[in-house]
């Protein structure tokens, strides 16, 4: 039978909260038990124990990156389904998991008809990118117009477009589904411009690049912007199922359930 895990005073624990460290006690106990049976060295095994605070303190932080970045909690490359039928270029993918286009400030076209992950793939990049402390900026491009458009009401404009302009990856979801006015173009004109070999930019998007120019109002700055954004692009294009078939409800007939029921399955 093995020995308890050692039990941690409260004098230590009084100590740990002073120098904020009071996670610590929740692995404490385990930390010591390992380093008693592998007869660690104080060194290693305080090698251990801020090694769990480094990473318990890297993920809190990436998570709360994340949700200031509005990144959907649940589309992670860990939840990624490898068996979803679908198909697109590997090693075009490893590349931008790597996060070198954004080191380089280059942008990403992530292109699919409807439903084949586009969405999914392109917050997983935002989540890396958390991880690994960069900016990100996560936003469906409807809803980003009349944020800007509701902005130049309120004299906000300005403010929010210098965050637009600033953040080191900024995602843009859906992007030419729907048809831009004068305004959004231009708008998208401006970030294109300042944001041109500074930052990178990803974009989702069911139209190809080609059919951009035909949903902008104005030719000229719609040329303009198209042409930036493609100059230092990387092009992922998904064929294949739709992948929110993988989100459907199952029947969970598991023997230990008392009745079958319904059970949403995540991808």
């Amino acid at each position: 039978m093995s020995a308890p895990a050692p039990s941690v005073s409260p004098e230590l624990k009084a100590l740990m909260r002073r120098l904020k460290l009071g996670q610590l006690t929740d692995t404490l106990p385990d930390r010591l038990a390992l380093a008693r049976s592998h007869s660690l060295g104080h060194v290693e095994f305080l090698e251990q124990l801020f090694s769990d605070e480094v990473q318990r303190r890297d993920s809190a932080s990436a998570g709360l990156r994340a949700r200031k970045a509005r990144l959907d909690p649940t589309m992670t490359l860990e939840a990624w389904d490898e068996t979803a039928r679908i198909t697109y270029d590997r090693e075009v993918w490893s590349e931008l998991v790597s996060l070198r286009f954004v080191e380089q400030a280059r942008n990403a076209f992530i292109l699919g008809p409807v439903g084949v992950g586009k969405t999914f793939l392109a917050t997983a990049l935002g989540h890396i990118a958390c991880r690994r402390r960069i900016g990100v900026h996560f936003e469906r491009a409807d809803r980003l117009h009349k944020r800007l458009k509701a902005s130049r009401l309120d004299a906000s404009y300005e403010a929010e477009m210098r965050k637009l302009i600033g953040v080191d990856l900024l995602i843009i979801d859906d992007f030419a589904l729907q048809p831009l006015d004068a305004t959004e173009t231009a708008d998208i004109y401006e970030l294109c411009v300042e944001r041109h070999h500074a930052t990178a930019t990803v974009l989702t998007s069911n139209r190809d690049p080609s059919e951009w120019l035909a949903v902008m109002a104005d030719p000229l700055l719609a040329q303009s912007a198209v042409d930036r954004l493609k100059s230092a692009a990387w092009e992922l294009v998904i064929e294949g199922e739709s992948y929110r078939q993988h989100e459907k409800p199952v029947i969970d007939t598991s023997p230990d359930q008392p009745s079958a029921r319904g059970r949403r399955r995540r991808p």
